[in-house]
């Protein structure tokens, strides 16, 4: 039998509610060697391929046992820019953790035995930070007098902005948003990624050398024909997915009905918790619905719950999902703490109507009960209406998170660039190369909604192809 794993202390869940501080604490230095020992070192290791970005687990975990910090730095920093960022946010439960010897056979996701990489990773990138580590830059002299453009600072942009910037590429990030950090800013809460931390891996970019600039939105400020006008050898388009899905059903347009997307963006980028004090307000409410099963339906369920405590209102915040727990997408230790901290959960709901007071205020949500059926495209079991089961649940604000769509500001006006019936834009899987020449893309403007790993995994493979592709051009 293995070892049982290393838990982090986390923050407890009375105390937590009562504002947006970090949960998770973290391993110290010697809960970090106890649980690295765990690992078995297999000969062939599977969490490797695991990872999106193929950080050579195996070694970095090795050298945290043999109390060489700065070497899993480096270890981990040649393929992740963002340690710090990904040791907690990763959904390594789905990835790297999953493929681990240790979890159970079938299983969805990793189990309980499985080697916590993530929290190891945590570690060695808070070490890193705390003693300034730093990868040098390493100049390719075919290739480092050019100038490429990455339009977004999400993952994917900041991503390969680093990577280009490590080869002496001179890289300029515009961003549509007054902040950088795209998703990672106003999607997730800072309870989650506190805004220290973020904020130290986009300053290590700019010590590379990469200039950002906000409120720039290209497809509007300037197109892609401008900037490649101004200089630029290439562009990156690493537009991320910002506009919101719904339901489609009557009464989503009553007063104090909420896409996920505004509800987050006002509460962690416009800092709506510390209202007054920040300028931007959120409504909130004394019973609250979030519809939808992934992270962002955690983040926004678990948000709205501290806000009700902040507010000396009763928490009563609610999950309605169409499944059941087994097939949320959600990260499970973002499920455990929303639990934790007092957020309900309803399974097998299927939403029909918001119905509202004369005000236009809402009021109620008609649903129907659910059963499971034959699994559809996801390999999920299809959830399929009870008739004549009708229900009301009661609530005053709703939260609609059951995903986003391609932002096409850009690719609007862009018709060089083709996109699929979904608006997300082609590629050549191979490059992350567009129908436009010198214009590469990845994260979810690609592939639909994804992780922050996946989103760096495609914009590394682009860094490369971009590097390929300078490599032909003379330098401007």
């Amino acid at each position: 039998m293995p070892k049982p794993a290393v838990k982090t202390k986390e923050v407890p869940a009375c105390e937590r509610i009562l504002g947006f501080s970090e949960v998770t604490c973290g391993y110290t230095q010697e809960e970090a060697i106890l649980e690295a020992s765990r690992c078995l070192q297999c000969k062939d290791p599977k969490c490797i391929p695991g990872c999106p970005v193929g950080i050579n687990i195996k070694q970095f975990i090795k050298q945290v046992t043999q109390k060489d910090f700065a070497g899993a730095y480096y270890t981990i920093r040649e393929k992740n820019n963002f340690p710090c960022i990904c040791g907690r946010v990763c959904p390594a439960e789905y990835q790297c953790r999953k493929a681990c010897v240790l979890t159970k056979k079938d299983s969805p996701f990793a189990s309980a035995d499985s080697i916590n990489i993530h929290f190891i990773e945590r570690f060695v990138g808070d070490f890193g930070m705390k003693n300034g580590l730093k990868v040098n830059i390493i100049p390719d002299e075919k290739i480092s007098g050019h100038k490429v453009a990455v339009v977004g600072s999400g993952p994917a942009g900041l991503c390969c902005a680093g990577e280009l910037a490590r080869l002496g590429v001179k890289v300029t990030v515009f961003e549509a948003l007054h902040k950088n950090g795209g998703v990672l800013r106003y999607g997730i809460p800072p309870f989650r990624m506190p805004r220290d931390i973020l904020d130290f891996e986009i300053n290590y970019l700019k010590s590379l050398g990469v200039e950002i600039l906000p409120n720039f939105i290209v497809g509007k400020t300037n197109d892609l024909a401008d900037l490649f006008k101004e200089g630029f050898s290439a562009v990156f388009l690493g537009l991320g997915a910002g506009v919101p899905s719904f339901l489609g059903i009557a009464g989503e347009n009553l007063c104090n009905v909420y896409s996920a997307n505004e509800f987050l963006t006002r509460v962690n980028l416009m800092s709506a918790y510390e209202f007054p004090k920040a300028h931007t307000p959120v409504n909130i409410g004394k019973h609250i619905l979030v519809v939808g099963g992934g992270n962002t339906a955690m983040d926004a369920a678990r948000c709205a719950l501290r806000l009700q405590k902040m507010n000396n209102i009763e928490p009563d915040t609610t999950i309605v999902y169409r499944r059941t727990e087994v097939e949320m997408p959600a990260r499970r230790l973002e499920i455990e703490h929303a639990k934790e901290e007092g957020v309900k959960f309803k399974m097998l709901v299927s939403p029909q109507e918001f119905k509202g007071d004369d005000s236009g205020f809402v009021k109620v949500l008609k649903s129907l009960e659910c059963k499971l059926g034959q699994p559809d495209a996801s390999g999920r079991r299809r959830p399929v209406a009870i008739e004549g089961s009708d229900f009301e649940i009661e609530c005053d604000l709703a939260i609609i998170a059951i995903g986003l769509k391609a932002n096409q500001v850009l690719t609007s006006v862009t018709p060089e660039i083709k996109t699929d019936k979904y608006s997300d834009v082609i590629v050549n899987p191979q490059t992350m190369e567009t129908s436009m020449r010198g214009v590469f893309a990845g994260g979810d403007i690609v592939g639909g909604e994804g992780t922050v790993i996946e989103a760096m995994g495609m914009a590394k493979k682009a860094a490369l192809a971009i590097k390929d592709y300078l490599y032909q051009l003379p330098i401007k």
